[in-house]
This record gives structure tokens, sequence and C-alpha cells, in this order.
């Protein structure tokens, strides 16, 4: 216990000289940053923690990848001497052709664009009670729902105790890999899956009412986004810091057991649809459905959001989440062409909940998400598959010195927002007569049909 305290008291320290989430993106290296350096004092302050910040340190930031620039991008220095280790480990490495940087450029890109900080399909307002539980008028796929969800809760600390938290910090080590691309004639699946994976770290703040803050670097880049409760907005190195469209809703890796408070918002309000056995274990299904209102908020020009789901299967043996699969179907009317259809698939499976100061919390899990496009010539589908493992090494309740400001969106926010598509693979991006923010993709010279994409921005 004692080796742990220091960090907490050197956080407070520095949240109340100013330093926050928010600030941090300007003033200093990042908040991963923050967490990686600090001397052992005793801290005054109660503060739930689980897990060490001993151990293997993440990866050290680079900004970038620059679609224009160098592959490796520029050094982001976090702490005395990694620099050095990372210019070591660069010179280390075997030196790649121009088509294996590219595909690694745009392998990368996909992963975080589409895995890096997706949205839950509705928004919430986690600081509302639980409704009582009634089921007389009430369908019965209603107050069955509502029942799971309130034995969610109790199993996961019960509501007085999750009310007490104000604020959370969660961080974590994940690795990302894109294992497999699917045409109508074959399967490529890529060799060396398991060594090609991109490997990094995320950090989590959350705030109520319904604020957060992730940074997670994976590879080389980095992408950050953040709600302040009314906006939500992200960074990315190729579109920099950019709004997004329709209601300001909760991310979805906070739904991925380390927020129980927000997961049973998200579900308050939907349907039992039945039963599955999932790894032996036999679950509930409740399903959450984004509304036409937010659909169309969420669309912009020629791409409309047909629909999104959100599935939850909740242990009839633990009351826990331990599987949530969304869908989300995309389709984009090219210009005197027929339309295309995009469909994101997310499984996600929980594991390892321990208790953290009362509160279960998912420890580690792994999500599958495929990429499919179909619809504008029979026999012409795509399919992409990617994966990530992670595993939870910190996580904090009632962190002292957060505060609203900790949440403010960059100052060089765009005025207009990004479309939900700007991240999928658009091949039809000349047909579409898009704005510039969207990314087009393209196949490399010299590589036939072996799925190694390259990815061009408008400007």
């Amino acid at each position: 216990m004692e080796k742990k305290q220091g960090f907490f008291s050197s956080l407070r320290h520095d949240l109340v000289r100013g330093l926050s989430p928010g600030r941090s993106r300007a003033k200093s290296p990042s908040m991963m940053g923050l967490f990686r350096r600090g001397h052992v004092t005793n801290s005054e302050v109660f503060v739930g923690r689980s897990g060490s910040l001993n151990g293997e340190a993440l990866a050290p930031l680079i900004e970038g990848p620059d679609p224009e620039g160098s592959e490796t991008g520029e050094l982001k220095r976090v702490g005395s001497g990694i620099g050095n280790w990372v210019k070591g480990r660069l010179a280390r490495a075997p030196s790649m052709t121009s088509s294996m940087a590219y595909k690694q450029r745009s392998d990368l890109r996909l992963l975080l664009g589409v895995m890096g900080a997706p949205l839950a399909p509705v928004s919430v307002c986690s600081g509302d009670p639980l409704p009582h539980l009634s089921i007389k008028d009430t369908p019965i796929e209603s107050s069955s729902a509502q029942y799971i969800v309130q034995q969610y809760t109790a199993a996961c600390g019960g509501q007085k105790l999750q009310s007490s938290i104000k604020n959370a910090y969660a961080m974590g080590k994940l690795k990302m890999v894109a294992s497999e691309f699917e045409t109508a004639s074959r399967v490529v699946k890529y060799k060396h899956g398991a060594k090609a994976a991109e490997s990094g770290g995320f950090v989590l703040w959350q705030m109520n009412p319904d604020m957060w803050y992730v940074e997670l670097a994976v590879g080389g880049s980095k992408v950050h986004a953040g709600c302040n409760g009314e906006l939500v907005w992200r960074h990315t190195p190729w579109f920099g810091a950019h709004a997004a469209k329709g209601p300001a809703r909760p991310l979805r890796r906070a739904l991925q057991g380390l927020d129980p408070r927000t997961t049973a918002s998200m579900f308050v309000d939907a349907k039992c649809i039945g039963e599955k056995n999932i790894n032996g274990e036999d679950c509930f299904i409740l399903k959450q459905c984004a509304d036409p209102q937010t659909l169309k908020a969420r669309s912009e020009g020629p791409a409309e959001i047909i629909r999104h789901v959100l599935f939850g299967f909740f242990s009839q043996k633990t009351g826990l989440l331990i599987h949530m699969e969304d869908s989300h179907l995309t389709r984009i009317q090219t210009n005197g062409g027929d339309a295309v259809y995009w469909e994101t698939t997310i499984n996600s499976f929980l594991d390892d909940y321990r208790s953290v100061d009362g509160i279960m919390i998912a420890h580690s899990g792994r999500s599958v998400v495929t990429l499919f496009r179909f619809g504008e010539v029979a026999m012409s589908h795509t399919k992409t598959r990617m994966e990530e493992a992670w595993t939870i090494e910190e996580v904090a309740f009632n962190v002292p010195g957060l505060s609203n400001d900790c949440f403010i969106p960059p100052a060089d926010l765009r005025s207009g927002s990004v479309s939900e598509t700007s991240d999928l693979p658009q091949s039809e991006r000349g047909k579409a007569g898009r704005r510039a923010k969207v990314a087009a993709l393209e196949k490399p010279p010299h590589e036939g049909n072996r799925g190694n994409f390259i990815w061009k921005t408008e400007i």
C-alpha cells in the first residue's frame, strides 16, 4: 500500500495548480504522461483504487503518423530518457518497404478510427435514479428488462454506493490488430497476426453529470475524445479536433465493465428479447435501439444512419454484464449510382470482474469488430475483421481536484462536425461528392487484391 500512495498526492497537487485533462492537451505532453511520473509520499485523501502503477510502462506517445510526412511521426517526450529509448527501438526495428509502411499506416488508422473511441447508440442521464419496478400497464419485455437492470445494479454494488461516486479514473493497456480481409472470391488472413498487433494504452476520466475524457495511444498514434455533458468531440492526427454530430452520448469503452451506473441507465428503457448461452453461461438479452430522431441528427449529406442497436447479455448466475454487441448500419448514396451500405458490428466479452471499494469492475476483455460493405453490385462485398484485447491496470474513484474545467473542449475545435462515416474506408469518394473531411480508400500499387489499404484525405 505504501508504494502506491504518492500517485494521488502528486495528482492532487498538479490538479490544484490547474493541470487538467482539458488543459493538458495544450500545456503538457499528455494525461498518460502525468500517470507515468511521480514520487512516493503519503496521500491524505481516501481514493478507491485497483491494480498497480508499477510494472511495464506504457509506450511513449508519438504524434502522427502524418499521412504526408515521416512514417514514425514526431516524438513527444513524456519523461527523462524515454525519447532515447524510442529512438533505440526504432533503430533496431527492421526496415520497411513503402508498401509495408502504407499498410501499417492504413491499418492503424482504421483500427483507431473504428475501435478507438466509439459511442453508445443513445444519450442517457446517469444521474437519474432507476425507475421503480412496475408490472402494471407495462409490457412484459420492458418490466423484465427493468428487473434485470436492478439485479445488475445490485450485483455491481448497489445504487446507493454507486451514487456516492462523483468521478472516476481508469488506466489500461490494450492490443489491436486487423486479422482478416474477405471479398466475394476469397478470404485473406493476415499472417503473424499476434506479432503484428499494435500495443498501447488508455486513460479514462469520468465525472458527474455525464462528462468524460479518454486518451488512447496505440502504435505511435494518439486519439483523444471527450464530452462536457452537452458536446462530444474527438481529436485524431488526420482530422484534428472536431465535434460529433447528434446528441451527447456515453463512451462505449466505459460501458465495457468500467461504469456500472451509466450502463444501467443505458439499458433501463431496453426490452428483454430472450436468453442465450455465452461461453457456457446462461444470459438474459436486453435490446436498446437508437430512436429515429437521434439517427436523423447523426446523419449528414449522403451518409444516412439507418439503425444502431445495442444488445447486453447479463449473466443469470451473477447478474453481471458479460457480453455486449452493437450493430451500426450506414447507407451512403453516391451521385447517380447505387447506394453503398456499411455495417459495423462490435462484439465485446467482459472478464475478470473484481471489487474496487465494493463496486464490481471488469478488469479485462476483448472485442471483435467486423466492417461489412455491400449493396452496390452483386457479389462485390468486402468484410474486414479487427480484434482488440485489453486489461485494466488502475481504477480510482473520487479523485480530488477534478472539476468541470477538466472537460472543456479544445480551443481549436472546428465549428463544423465530421460525419461518422469519415473513418470508414471509402473507395467512392469521387462519386459521393462529399466534403473534404471524408477519407478515401484505395488499393496500393503493386499489391494486387491483397487488401492492403492506402488512406487519402481530401483537403
